[in-house]
């Protein structure tokens, strides 16, 4: 049996969605287990080049049931969009499964995220994508779920009276909103779209995990914006580390076999919030331009920096990683040095792991700086075929973290990854 979960080890972005494509070559079922249309995985195959913000990455194999869990936040009209994006691509997405118990992300949501970051003096950085309200609908039981599109005449109603509420407890939202009657046929259109894929998952996730089938765990986002363990209050509404998984997946946390935690072999992030390792010189510039640091789903640039280790220990310990894919090695390709954060200095001290979110703009990283290489790796399949240079910063991140490096990715393609031997981990 392997249930095998894929995380985010960074700021999100890390490129989880090629490494889930490259597992689900092989697996029988993905689940995507929390996180909504917030951000985006970007996967370059035989089909094309795709950014999923919704639909699980296994949807190009179509012998991978995809399951959309119970724990992701779903956006009817966007989610009926990308599945357009695919067919267009001449994918067929019939093994896509939809959760009965998914919370819906409805256009007042984003009216509401709109609204609410408006009126923060410093901004979250939200994408604007009504992640966060529909959150708060859920814990506040107002929320409504997939299922509950099968009876139009109860969903009308739950609906009328969820935004009827809405508006008495946001006063303000009145100016960001539009037309209940507008949102009703946007609802309606997707509802002939997505009725047959909407059903129970749990037994059907069940039978796979009890009969030995491979199952793959796909989160979105990364350990530094967990709402709870994040850099709050710069996080996602959700979990996306590994503890997410039971209330997400419906999978008992013991079943969970392997987690591999998927790092750049840089530091990046989007929107708003600390970032310790932040460039703002001619090596961040070389990052996000090699790297084509740019958000899959607002466009936004993505601030660059070093690695950072103290992030990738704190994961370890959080997520429990069996392993670590290290991404786009080859950014790093055309430096002439490079550094890595082992630590921070803050207030005399020296912490290996990150303090809070409201402490971390003050920390000062502590660099090992490492030679750098020139080489075109993009033709690497082996770990030896590397430069030594390379093969130095590989060595040093897994002595660093404790935590050996099975995959290094040296392009955006499948096949540009490096699948390294347990023997020279």
């Amino acid at each position: 049996m392997m249930v095998h979960a894929v995380v985010g080890a960074q700021y999100g972005d890390e490129g989880k969605g090629k490494m889930v494509d490259y597992f689900a070559v092989h697996a029988d079922m993905v689940i995507r287990f929390q996180g909504g249309g917030n951000a985006g995985h970007t996967i370059v195959n035989e089909f094309g080049k795709f950014a999923l913000h919704l639909v699980p990455s296994g949807i190009f194999n179509p012998k991978t049931t995809c399951v959309l869990g119970t724990g992701v936040m779903i956006h009817p009209k966007n989610l009926v969009a990308e599945l357009q994006t695919i067919k267009d691509a001449g994918i067929d997405t019939g093994n896509l499964v939809i959760s009965e118990r998914a919370h819906m992300v409805l256009p007042y949501h984003i009216w509401q995220d709109e609204y609410e970051e408006s009126l923060r003096d410093r901004k979250v950085g939200t994408t604007l994508q009504g992640i966060g309200p529909a959150v708060q609908d859920k814990v506040g039981r107002f929320g409504l779920q997939m299922g509950e599109l099968r009876d139009v005449d109860r969903f009308r109603k739950r609906l009328e009276e969820a935004y009827a509420f809405k508006l008495k407890r946001i006063p303000g939202l009145k100016d960001y909103s539009g037309e209940f009657d507008d949102m009703w046929k946007e609802l309606m259109a997707a509802r002939e779209v997505l009725l047959p894929y909407i059903q129970d998952t749990s037994p059907l996730i069940q039978t796979a995990v009890s009969e030995g089938k491979e199952v793959l765990l796909e989160g979105q986002l990364g350990v530094m914006r967990d709402l709870d363990w994040g850099v709050y209050p710069f996080v996602t509404s959700s979990n996306p580390i590994s503890g997410g998984i039971p209330a997400g997946a419906g999978i008992p946390p013991r079943l969970v076999t392997d987690v591999t935690g998927i790092t750049k072999a840089y530091t990046t992030a989007v929107g708003a919030g600390p970032f310790p390792t932040k460039l703002e010189d001619e090596s961040g510039r070389h990052l996000q331009q090699r790297g084509q640091e740019f958000g899959a789903t607002t466009g936004r640039s993505r601030d660059c920096g070093w690695l950072d280790i103290p992030t990738l220990k704190y994961g370890t310990w959080l997520n429990g990683y069996t392993k670590l894919a290290l991404m786009k090695l080859d950014v790093l390709s055309g430096l002439k040095k490079v550094a890595i954060c082992t630590a921070y200095e803050l207030d005399g001290k020296t912490y290996d792991t990150p303090v809070p979110g409201y402490l971390l703009d003050n920390v000062t990283p502590v660099y090992e700086w490492l030679d750098g290489w020139d080489d075109d790796i993009s033709a690497c399949r082996r770990r030896e075929d590397l430069p030594e240079s390379a093969q130095t910063f590989v060595k040093r991140v897994e002595e660093l973290t404790g935590v050996p490096i099975r995959y290094i990715s040296v392009g955006p393609r499948r096949q540009q990854t490096i699948i390294v031997e347990e023997e020279l981990a």
